[in-house]
């Protein structure tokens, strides 16, 4: 590691101490709505990095981390590395993302620049920061040359406002997109990082971080067909599912869509489909009328960012009697503990919002394995198609 003091030292130092009396100026940030309305999602002390369900393990919302070559791509490696084991709102992950993207200048910009650079309020940049486990941007900085996160020897830092700019200003950024993007030559999947078609994952071009994004959520899918090597969990929650009528689909904020889904398609086999998606105490009530009605089961999708009331309404679930299955991103212990069985599919998180195509397939083949288990499935679809027939709701049979 480079601990020599030169011209950028002390740039940099000047820098931190500007940043520090423009933190203790800001406050605490306050007046930053648009990103008190997204939410930072974190109830405990800066850094817990926690979930409100509980302890997530990993890298969430950045993606790959391994397969930059080149020195640029080591040194923004380390720092990325920073980022791990947190789960990053949208609004840190375009500031993760745009440090990456400027891995050579890290060092050296300061908040306010990182705010311009990344399209936000400083005190967005402060509060990333500190859900790092710093007291403000100067410590996570200064962090950053800790860890040498400078160019490669022989390269030109490309310094903002045109100090120490050179021809390969942008050299190191297009190294370090991939990084976050899930790219390089390997996504993360299952635990494990594996090889992805590199023809696809590097190209160039205004594309690559939306190829890289879609190539992150094929291994996604590739991980849940591994984990259905042992089919005893599905089955499991299928037979739960099936015997329950009738039967309540719970999906809360983000997860609605696939509680939705599933219940629009399960409806064709399943004589009575009941799909939640209000939180709160009418929730309540209607999971208690579907225990009165003869429910056995609920299935819920548990999907992040987790709504704090969805740990309520799976304990009112489990207070009336319903035995619980829930498809959720990852073993989160707040929802194992509340689940008779808990099948996991990953959620992408290279682009600003999480995509769930891993859940949702996990959704259809959860309605696959039901078919199974309900005597009358097929002559429900049959009787479905002929309906549909006749009364012409499809353009094209």
């Amino acid at each position: 590691m480079n601990t020599g003091h030169n011209a950028d030292d002390g740039l940099a130092r000047h820098r931190d101490e500007r940043d520090e009396r423009a933190e203790d100026a800001e406050g605490d940030g306050r007046d930053d709505r648009a990103e008190d309305a997204e939410g930072d999602g974190r109830d405990g002390p800066a850094g817990g990095g926690r979930d409100v369900l509980g302890g997530l393990d990993g890298v969430d919302g950045l993606g790959g981390l391994d397969g930059v070559g080149g020195p640029d791509g080591a040194a923004a490696s380390r720092l990325l590395r920073l980022f791990e084991g947190q789960r990053l709102t949208p609004v840190q992950r375009r500031i993760a993302h745009c440090l990456a993207q400027h891995a050579a200048e890290a060092p050296f910009l300061s908040s306010i620049e990182v705010a311009e650079l990344a399209g936000v309020s400083q005190p967005s940049v402060t509060r990333f920061a500190m859900a790092l486990g710093y007291s403000g941007y100067p410590g996570l900085r200064r962090r950053f040359r800790e860890l040498d996160v400078r160019p490669g020897r022989g390269r030109a830092v490309a310094g903002r406002n045109g100090e120490d700019a050179g021809p390969d200003a942008g050299a190191s950024a297009q190294a370090a997109a991939p990084r976050l993007s899930g790219g390089g030559a390997a996504v993360r999947g299952g635990g494990r990082w594996e090889e992805v078609d590199p023809g696809l994952d590097q190209a160039p071009g205004p594309g690559g971080d939306y190829r890289r994004a879609v190539l992150a959520e094929i291994e996604n899918l590739r991980a849940l067909a591994r984990s259905l090597d042992d089919p005893g969990p599905v089955a499991e929650a299928a037979r739960l599912l099936a015997a329950s009528r009738p039967l309540p689909v719970l999906g809360l904020r983000a997860a609605a869509a696939q509680a939705a889904g599933f219940a629009y398609f399960a409806a064709k086999i399943h004589p009575d489909v009941r799909p939640l998606h209000e939180a709160g105490s009418l929730l309540v009530d209607r999971v208690e009328q579907a225990v009165a009605a003869g429910a056995t089961a609920l299935l819920c999708f548990a999907l992040p960012r987790y709504p704090a009331e969805l740990v309520d309404a799976l304990r009112a679930a489990r207070t009336a009697g319903l035995a619980v299955v829930t498809v959720a991103d990852r073993r989160v212990p707040s929802l194992a503990g509340l689940s008779h069985v808990l099948l996991t599919a990953e959620v992408g998180t290279h682009l600003v919002f999480d995509t769930a195509c891993a859940p949702m397939m996990l959704g259809r083949v959860l309605i696959e394995a039901m078919c199974d288990e309900l005597p009358g499935a097929q002559a429900r679809l049959e009787a479905f198609e002929a309906s549909a027939v006749a009364r012409g709701v499809f353009l094209i049979d």
